[in-house]
């Protein structure tokens, strides 16, 4: 594995756990060289809800003294704040939550200290991970909207503070932010990693996602949340790609219909099978399905938060809320049964390909930080339920990252990777701008 001309802190996630293990580096020098970073790019980029260089050192020397060592080796992972950590705050990104001090870990954050990773601390979340950002600018301008929810996580990653980083998803927000920073995101799922302990909004769309710099990351995370991952078969190589404009096709900017053209052009110039691919009459109208299941379920999950801190909440969210107070039952029960219909239908597809290739945003990250971007692109597939990854490739006419989105089958996460694998190998650089 090359990493003679990188830095400590430059190190993949797979490539910290392999020197780890062998004992090249020991888990305080990776963390130290993590928190050097945090100090130098945490002013400008503010990733970071929760710090404590004490408690990560400390976490670190631990593992350091295990024998023999767990799989993670001590590798700095950091965490979005909406989940709970048994040792740092977990404050949602609001003031209604400040200093709140979960008594356990979620699942998620156990299963990773059990497999030996070390919490680096919590990242930036918006508002109870919907729509009012936080403080944490893009690393590639800070002018820039990181994206949400997750914004902390992704731009920890990609401003290499972190190998590794927890998001959460409910529309867009593990996409959209892996996108718009250049970074891998990955949305399993639904029910893959479990969600205990994680603050909901939407509970039939909530997922754990993970952020990383390479594809070949998150293997190594998944066997460390998900019991038997490591058994999973991959799917044969070279991938059937599916090229998948959707109904939304018109609301993706040039750059990110071009990044997805031009990748299934070079993907099939190096022998993929690439096809276009039209989703059947069922899968329509789910953008506004998922709108409607959200704000319910979020007026309900929120129902608390809203009676007892109002006045600190802000305007975006209480819009939710009250549209899903106000939506009849019969309208909520009605997107339901529409999801729970168009699956079957999508998992159809996949018997003829193995990942939809589909815009992951609509473009570039826009020039504004009171918003965090649309989540248009990653409704359905989150509504399906389905796992879906963002891979940076592309380049917009800012020389901003613009990233591909590959979806799928529902349980097929070792073949999405696989294929992953293969396409990142394959397209390497952007024809239009360079790496992302």
């Amino acid at each position: 594995m090359a990493t003679a001309s990188k830095a400590l802190h430059e190190l993949s996630a797979a490539e910290g756990v392999d020197l780890l293990s062998r004992g090249e580096v020991s888990a305080v020098e990776l963390v130290r060289a993590c928190l050097n970073r945090i100090a130098s790019e945490e002013p400008r980029v503010l990733a970071f809800a929760f710090l404590d260089e004490r408690l990560a050192i400390a976490q670190a020397e631990r593992i350091d003294g295990m024998s023999p060592k767990p799989p993670l080796a001590g590798l700095p992972v950091g965490v979005k704040d909406v989940i709970d950590t048994a040792d740092m705050p977990t404050e949602c990104g609001s003031l209604a939550w400040r200093g709140r001090k979960p008594k356990r870990d979620a699942a998620c954050v156990a299963a990773l200290r059990n497999a030996g990773a070390v919490i680096l601390g919590k990242t930036v979340s918006t508002e109870f991970a919907y729509f009012a950002p936080g403080k944490t600018r893009n690393p590639h301008d800070p002018n820039r909207t990181p994206g949400g929810s997750s914004s902390g996580s992704a731009a920890a990653v990609a401003a290499c503070m972190a190998p590794a980083a927890l998001g959460t998803q409910t529309a867009g927000s593990v996409i959209r932010p892996a996108s718009y920073c250049g970074v891998v995101g990955l949305k399993p799922t639904f029910g893959l990693v479990p969600m205990a302990g994680v603050n909901p909004l939407a509970p039939s769309l909530d997922t754990i996602g993970l952020f990383t710099r390479e594809v070949a990351d998150l293997p190594v995370l998944l066997r460390a949340l998900v019991i038997h991952h490591a058994a999973r078969r991959a799917e044969p190589l070279p991938p059937r790609v599916g090229l998948c404009r959707t109904e939304l096709w018109p609301l993706a900017a040039p750059e990110s219909r071009e990044a997805v053209e031009r990748a299934a052009s070079e993907l099939a110039r190096q022998g993929a099978m690439v096809t276009e691919v039209h989703l059947p009459p069922e899968l329509g109208g789910l953008v506004q399905a998922h709108k409607t299941i959200m704000a319910v379920e979020a007026a309900n999950a929120c129902r608390t938060l809203r009676e007892q801190h109002e006045s600190v909440l802000s305007r975006v969210l209480i819009a939710l809320l009250e549209e899903g107070a106000q939506t009849p039952s019969a309208r909520y029960e009605e997107a339901v049964e529409q999801a729970r219909n168009a699956r079957p239908k999508v998992a159809e597809l996949f018997e003829f390909i193995d990942v939809l290739l589909t815009p992951a945003a609509v473009g570039e990250a826009p020039v504004d930080l009171t918003i965090t971007g649309d989540p248009v692109f990653s409704r359905m597939w989150t509504l399906l339920r389905l796992p879906c990854l963002s891979l940076p490739w592309a380049r917009g006419p800012s020389k901003m990252p613009v990233g591909l989105q590959l979806v799928g089958p529902a349980g097929g996460e070792a073949g999405l990777l696989a294929a992953a694998q293969w396409i990142r190998s394959r397209l390497g650089t952007s024809p239009g701008g360079g790496a992302a």
